[in-house]
């Protein structure tokens, strides 16, 4: 390229440095007398001790009256009256490409190990538009998660977005882990926000694997970091989901849990002024939650298949966060806690449970065996507690009579073991045969 081609760029360089000074600290919100800067932009927040001289990144976030709002990504222990405040006029970015497979990061693109980069990554930044809905092809092939209640019952195409709604306790991380192994999409992408710092390396090692970190990328933000620290990492593990759709991968995206990002969300939201709203909820969690969750899907280079769980306060499936997430997914699997108390794992209520894309994804015969299987355990859940106390006698009800004898087949056909890989076709045929000879094995 010419030297006279290069001088619009040139000329488009800002070479000034603009700073600012620290006034106050409240809680989690630094308050700046300067530098210029624009929400989401990134700053550097200079601090010394007796040792040394080091600086914390932190984000803007808000304006108050001439002073600028400030979240840090850190601890802010250090930082004083009159701490020099940088502008680097930049949103966060982070390192994404293939080398980072069977690695595990932080929000801020990290390794977790304390290990450096590996070479040849690119920088992408971590706040981006969802695709153009009109550039979205439609979904039309479903992908095998290995999982044969899912792939048989509630089967999922590749750039479905799916909430796993449940109660604590009840394998939602088991779930997400038996995903990651079976699954046949090329790349898993994972994001563990706000999790207890225990519970990081048990997914990894146990819920995941070995073989499961082999083809996929751990993205965590246990929940001591601070409330910003929490939402940057579910904005990272998509941009790096985003990245590799882009390249024509088919990504598994998982992310545990939403309702973790919608609690640091608030404390954002109340931290720089914003009213809160239902239980307590700024209007900010509402207006963020499909900007995320939107993100993911297909576009006219790969797929984003996601799963989202989602942590309901006392098995509460309507309260806000859960009711919002429901309405912008393109389905909805309940985990029941009647059902892992009886040891059923997976504990997907079949009943409660919907994946909107199934009937457009299914042939004629898996959606009537389908069907079949729910109107049997329908019939039965309606009928059990005559049932149980022997209030129903047999050849009262033709229906009854059919749910009884194939509840417990059903039962068993539902479960499986952590350590079992089935392939969907396999799934789909025991279902088949379960409906036509009242036996799946």
């Amino acid at each position: 390229m010419k030297a006279a081609e290069l001088l619009p760029y040139v000329e488009q360089i800002d070479t000034l440095k603009r700073y600012g000074k620290v006034k106050r600290v409240i809680g989690l919100m630094i308050e700046s007398q300067g530098p210029e800067s624009s929400i989401g932009d990134v700053c550097w927040i200079y601090v010394s001790n007796k040792a040394n001289q080091r600086r914390i990144q932190a984000e803007v976030v808000g304006f108050k009256e001439e002073s600028v709002i400030l979240m840090p990504y850190t601890d802010i222990q250090e930082i004083a009256p009159g701490s020099v405040v940088e502008a680097t006029k930049k949103p966060l970015e982070i390192k994404v490409g293939t080398g980072l497979i069977g690695k595990v990061i932080d929000s801020l693109g990290n390794p977790l190990d304390q290990s450096l980069l590996p070479k040849g990554l690119m920088s992408v930044p971590t706040d981006q538009a969802p695709p153009n809905p009109l550039q979205r092809p439609p979904i039309n092939e479903p992908i095998e998660v290995g999982v044969r209640a899912i792939d048989s019952m509630l089967t999922v195409g590749k750039g479905q977005r799916i909430g796993i709604f449940a109660g604590s306790g009840v394998g939602k991380s088991t779930l997400l882990g038996m995903i990651a192994r079976n699954t046949k999409a090329d790349i898993n992408v994972i994001a563990l926000i706000g999790e207890r710092g225990r519970e990081v390396r048990e997914f990894i090692e146990r819920d995941l694997g070995p073989e499961g970190l082999a083809k996929s990328i751990v993205i965590a933000a246990t929940s001591d970091q601070p409330a910003l620290m929490r939402i940057k990492g579910a904005f990272t593990a998509t941009a790096v989901a985003e990245h590799f759709r882009d390249r024509g991968y088919n990504v598994m995206f998982m992310m545990d849990s939403v309702t973790r990002i919608a609690s640091a969300q608030r404390e954002i939201g109340l931290a720089v002024g914003e009213p809160p709203a239902t239980r307590g909820y700024t209007p900010s969690v509402f207006a963020i939650l499909p900007k995320l969750l939107e993100r993911t899907g297909t576009n006219e280079r790969g797929t984003i298949t996601a799963f989202y769980t989602v942590l309901v306060d006392g098995d509460d499936m309507n309260e806000p966060v859960a009711d919002t997430v429901r309405g912008i997914l393109d389905g909805h699997f309940i985990l029941d806690r009647e059902l892992a108390n009886k040891g059923h794992f997976p504990a997907l209520n079949i009943l409660k449970s919907v994946s909107r894309l199934m009937n457009h994804l299914a042939d004629d015969e898996h959606r009537r065996a389908a069907e079949r299987v729910r109107d049997l355990l329908s019939t039965y859940i309606n009928s059990e507690d005559l049932i149980n106390i022997g209030a129903y006698k047999r050849g009262t009800s033709k229906e009854i009579d059919e749910a009884i004898q194939f509840f417990p087949k059903i039962t068993s056909f539902l479960k499986q073991n952590t350590t079992e890989a089935i392939t969907k076709d396999e799934s789909v045929r025991s279902l088949i045969r379960l409906v036509e000879t009242g036996d799946w094995q």
